[in-house]
């Protein structure tokens, strides 16, 4: 991942089986989920660990103790175990009457308060005062308490985003617990957080805290303190870091309560095991909806039956939950999004109108303008003398190339020594937090790193002076370099710069589509903030967390579609609270179909290399939390739909029928194929392999949701002219006796010249309501 992104450095790659022929005795044995679909319904959940000891039994030598091979059941959610086994061992389980799959314990990483007022005036596009009152109208008609469940690093119970001053009782359907460990007790819940788990890497969550290795539901790194004060938490007066980014800050469903579900640990990252044993207990436990800002790296994308993620959302999507994930940050490159099932929510994201300025004042008086987060104690007028990397090359160095790039042992300490140093940065070098830490090892005052792909998420570099740049912004300084005897500068400490525009943005990291699981369903989702979101943080003491004088911040400037998943999930919890007898589809359905796609300049969206955005980089579009309140209609989702997906995807009845309870007689159809996938009644469309020269017709049901029962919706669309878009009917008239009805859109295209990926959309009206949704089509 990159520095930028902050989050998730050292949570990287997964266990892999051992490779090469190897003696059975000698054979090491890893970790293994074995998979095996839907739970058995509550009478017999008490027998599901001594079926699953016999299975483990089954295949072991007698040498191997079967008690101590178990790590951990799942049993609520779904069914299944995880187990130390040779590869012979999990072929031989692979084989078993009634296993959907088995696969190595995967490692995944994570995906790392003005976003919120800044959401609310974009999703109006007005200027209006984000403070006008509607967040609060939304509170007061809630008729739900929502629960949102979080899988995550942990949680830091005393952070006042997680007070529960006002709150009422804890709703009576909630089953959790308050679970004991190091430095964290029961006395830690309260009507806010409600609940807290968490799950070592080879243990069983069941056994006593002290046999756990010391750990517990306590946050130690911060992100899931952040996320989970970014969804849900209080507002909080007076936040900022270090007088940064200062105002009020509040998570986007001030009134959910918290369940924090700790998956991902320091020392061995978020295992595929531990992220099924928070699926399988949150969905028992009682939570709405479950916020997962992790996921698996672009270059690994397992199939649905071998993904934890995937199989969790699953049964919790089964189970009624909704289930949001991030995109991933494997961005800008095309098909790198992750957590791309039809049945989650998939969450991009993007800037918001706030941007973090650390200037550069060149020797003649010239600002420079750059972004970066640093609290410089640099004189404020321009002494300090100015190099660029290349100039300053050690006599060990070949390439002026590294020079230029200020890669680490290329250049000479004494040529840098008290200057401020211009260095070149692109995606694939040297971490920037190794030219740093050698910069201000040699002694330099300060760096100025010119970066186009990251120039808009602002770096933390807390006391040592150092900006980003772009190349044009570059020329000027080079100029003035290599016109002037004896070039100086000075970097100014940040500033917080409001109203920014053109925001939102696509975040460079953000990880785009299409899907290469299947390019027959639209991902991401939505957009929705997710460069430097101030939120509730770990206290963390010591010169590389803390500028010299300041006290621990307990809160940070952190960026990543981490950072995003949880304000969608904070709508989404607002949503379920407005309507609590909602589906997950119809929730995902109302936050998609209302989604803004222009910014604050009234423009189209763009990326971050300005170019305008497609549904390919933002889904439907950005997150607006108060249009999705009502969105008129909305595109149910049912279970048999799904069925028929992994149908479309290619899987058999019969594997079907171990992972999820179908009806009697089902089957799938002959003719399933990956072409039909584009009529799962889906909240966007997309066509696939579209040769050009028949048309391509796609089926949907909307289903009316609003206060008015008799009421007319007419169709507008919005078509490339390489296409020929097509909806019939193109009046869709509901009355309290039909609240569902069908239509078709047709595509077709106007002449042999549709190449690549072409984007349009539909929208209905009614007048009122606009339910828009975006549409690919692939040729």
């Amino acid at each position: 991942m990159r520095r930028s992104v902050v989050i998730g450095v050292f949570f990287y790659l997964w266990s892999s089986v051992l490779q090469g022929k190897v003696w059975p005795q000698e054979e090491k044995r890893e970790v293994y989920v074995v998979y095996m679909g839907a739970a058995p319904d509550d009478s017999s959940k008490d027998l599901l660990r001594e079926s699953h000891l016999q299975l483990l039994s089954s295949v072991l030598t007698r040498e191997q103790q079967v008690e101590k091979n178990l790590i951990r059941t799942y049993k609520h959610g779904f069914s299944g175990f995880t187990a130390r086994l040779s590869k012979e061992e999990a072929l031989a389980i692979s084989k078993k009457a009634g296993v959907v799959s088995v696969f190595v314990d995967p490692i995944y990483q994570l995906h790392t308060t003005r976003s919120w007022d800044f959401l609310q005036r974009t999703s109006l596009e007005t200027d209006s005062n984000p403070d006008d009152g509607r967040e609060d109208t939304a509170a007061s008609r809630q008729t739900y308490d929502t629960i949102i469940g979080l899988l995550d690093t942990g949680i830091w119970p005393e952070s006042l985003s997680f007070k529960d001053d006002g709150m009422t009782d804890v709703p009576k359907r909630w089953k959790g617990v308050c679970m004991e460990g190091s430095n964290f007790t029961s006395s830690n819940c309260n009507k806010k957080l409600i609940g807290a788990r968490y799950y070592s890497s080879d243990s069983d969550s069941a056994m006593p805290p002290e046999q756990i290795n010391g750990i517990s539901a306590r946050d130690t790194y911060g992100h899931g303190t952040h996320t989970a004060s970014t969804a849900a938490g209080n507002s909080v007066m007076d936040a900022s870091y270090y007088g940064l980014a200062a105002g009020t800050a509040k998570g986007g469903s001030t009134s959910s309560r918290i369940a924090m579900y700790r998956v991902c640990f320091d020392d061995v990252g978020c295992p595929g095991s531990a992220i099924l044993s928070g699926f399988d207990d949150a969905i028992a436990d009682g939570v709405d909806m479950i916020s997962v800002s992790l996921g698996a790296p672009a270059y690994y994308q397992p199939d649905f039956e071998k993904d934890p993620i995937a199989i969790g959302a699953f049964h919790a999507v089964a189970k009624g939950v909704t289930v949001v994930c991030s995109a991933g940050n494997d961005g800008p490159s095309s098909s790198s999004v992750v957590n791309a099932a039809p049945w989650i929510l998939t969450v991009a994201a993007t800037t918001i109108d706030r941007f973090f300025e650390s200037d550069v004042i060149l020797g003649d008086n010239k600002a420079i303008k750059g972004d970066g987060i640093n609290f410089s104690s640099l004189k404020k007028s321009p002494v300090y003398p100015l190099i660029y990397g290349e100039t300053a090359r050690s006599n060990s160095s070949s390439s002026d190339r590294s020079a230029s790039h200020c890669d680490v042992g290329t250049l000479d300490s004494k040529k840098i020594q008290g200057k401020i140093v211009l260095c070149k940065h692109l995606k694939n070098d040297t971490s920037e937090t190794s030219k740093l830490e050698e910069l201000k090892g040699s002694e330099a005052v300060g760096a100025i790193l010119i970066d186009d792909l990251e120039k808009d998420v602002a770096n933390t570099y807390i006391s040592f002076p150092a900006t980003k740049i772009s190349s044009q912004e570059a020329a000027e300084i080079l100029s003035y370099i290599n016109s002037t005897k004896n070039p100086v500068a000075t970097i100014l400490p940040t500033v917080t710069v409001t109203k920014y525009r053109p925001a939102p943005s696509v975040a460079y990291f953000s990880s785009r589509g299409p899907s290469s699981q299947t390019s027959s369903i639209l991902k991401p989702d939505i957009a929705a903030p997710g460069v430097n979101i101030l939120a509730s943080w770990i206290p963390r003491s010591g010169s590389s967390y803390v500028p010299p004088g300041q006290k621990p911040s307990a809160f940070n400037l952190v960026s990543g579609t981490s950072m995003a998943c949880p304000h969608v999930a904070g709508v989404a919890a607002i949503v379920k609270a407005w309507n609590p007898s909602w589906s997950p589809a119809a929730i995902r359905s109302a936050i998609m179909t209302t989604a803004t796609q222009v910014n604050n300049e009234k423009a189209p969206l763009t990326t971050d290399s300005g170019s305008t955005a497609t549904p390919y980089d933002i889904g439907a579009g950005e997150v607006s939390p108060t249009a999705a309140l009502q969105p008129g209609l909305v595109y149910e989702t049912e279970p048999g739909d799904y069925l028929q997906f992994l149908c479309n995807y290619g899987y058999s009845s019969s594997k079907i029928s171990l992972i999820t309870t179908i009806p009697e007689g089902f089957e799938c159809p002959k003719n399933s194929s990956n072409e039909f996938i584009s009529d799962l009644n889906y909240p966007s469309i997309a066509v696939s392999s579209f040769s050009g020269k028949e048309s391509k017709t796609v089926n949907r049901i909307a289903t009316n949701v609003g206060s008015e029962e008799d009421v007319t919706y007419i169709v507008s669309v919005n078509a490339p002219s390489e296409l020929d878009v097509k909806v019939t009917p193109n009046k869709l008239h509901f009355t309290k006796n039909m609240k569902k009805l069908c239509y078709q859109v047709i595509f077709s295209a106007t002449n042999s010249s549709v190449k690549g990926d072409v984007f349009g959309s539909i929208t209905w009206s009614d007048g009122v309501h606009r339910v828009r949704s975006p549409f690919v089509v692939t040729t």
